[in-house]
């Protein structure tokens, strides 16, 4: 199937890996792209040297395509992006907030730039920036979130841009996939789905506790501080949902929450914030990379090959 997304990113299938903050390491991103996918490294929480160092050993593991996440807020992120630059990835994505400063630096190197957004003016606003792509990203997705579900938000970032719009949020499966093109979309972002492989290097509790995951198990907290977020329900995110209902302070919820992602790549199941989207509720098994993009992409072509084999006469 044609698409701008794999056009401009040289990759065989329109499959971009979450940028995962503390979980997205080299190893990752390698198996997804060899795949033929596109992999991502996350840098969000991690120092310059630590991206330096993943950014190589991706390079050792693949010789084909893969990018890096930087979150915009955070307070190393210029020299994240310096470090990107000097060692050259195909793109980077970026997530929680406006990264116009970047865009001219990053695509003068020849990288492309794909800001996440959470609402179709944003999405315009960028577009006009110069970005290459835009990630819609619904309210279904693990992590920092917005408040537009991906079903809707992916059609009205499509019809308010020219460039490409890759769905993201809740994806798990094929036919989610297939839904997504329906919706305008050319391409997706997954990310819960690759946490349950064997390439990820987070412990196995993480896994685990997707797999047991229905679709009603992650709780949104962090309202207070402005930038809520989507994790799986343990003793942490109970604790935290607790702040937000008596409208407590946002440094109560960071103190709380310092060191817990760390803690859940760690395999803590009482203080780790799991991050994990509503899709969690639909995974099931534990395959390779290779195995999992396979079965992705023969799940989108069934289901559209399934579409195409109806026969309804509008009257």
């Amino acid at each position: 199937m044609f698409s701008r997304v794999c056009e401009i990113l040289g990759i065989e299938y329109p499959i971009i890996q979450g940028g995962m903050a503390q979980v997205a390491t080299a190893k990752l991103a390698a198996a997804v792209s060899e795949a033929g996918g596109f992999g991502i490294i996350a840098a969000g929480g991690r120092d310059p040297e630590w991206l330096r160092n993943e950014i190589r050993k991706a390079k050792e593991l693949t010789s084909k395509p893969f990018g890096v996440n930087v979150i915009v807020y955070e307070k190393m992120a210029d020299e994240l992006v310096n470090v990107i630059i000097e060692e050259g990835v195909t793109a980077v994505t970026f997530g929680a907030g406006n990264p116009s400063k970047y865009i001219e630096p990053l695509k003068s190197h020849g990288i492309k730039v794909i800001p996440v957004v959470a609402s179709e003016a944003f999405a315009k606003r960028l577009e006009s920036y110069g970005v290459d792509m835009v990630i819609a990203e619904g309210m279904e997705s693990g992590g920092h979130i917005g408040e537009v579900t991906t079903m809707v938000l992916v059609p009205a970032v499509v019809d308010a841009v020219e460039i490409p719009v890759i769905a993201a949020g809740g994806i798990a499966r094929g036919s989610q996939i297939a839904a997504s093109f329906a919706l305008g979309a050319e391409g997706v972002q997954i990310g819960t789905r690759f946490v349950a492989t064997q390439e990820c290097e987070v412990h196995v509790n993480y896994k685990e506790k997707i797999l047991k995951a229905s679709t009603r198990d992650t709780l949104v907290t962090g309202r207070v501080t402005g930038h809520p977020v989507r994790a799986l329900r343990n003793p942490l995110t109970n604790a935290l949902l607790k702040i937000d209902e008596r409208g407590g302070k946002p440094e109560e919820v960071e103190q709380l929450g310092r060191g817990a992602l760390r803690a859940a790549v760690n395999g803590d199941l009482d203080k780790g914030s799991f991050m994990a989207g509503q899709s969690a509720g639909l995974v099931d098994d534990i395959p390779t990379v290779k195995e999992l993009m396979k079965r992705l992409w023969n799940e989108t072509l069934e289901t559209i090959d399934a579409f195409r084999s109806i026969d309804v006469e509008v009257k």
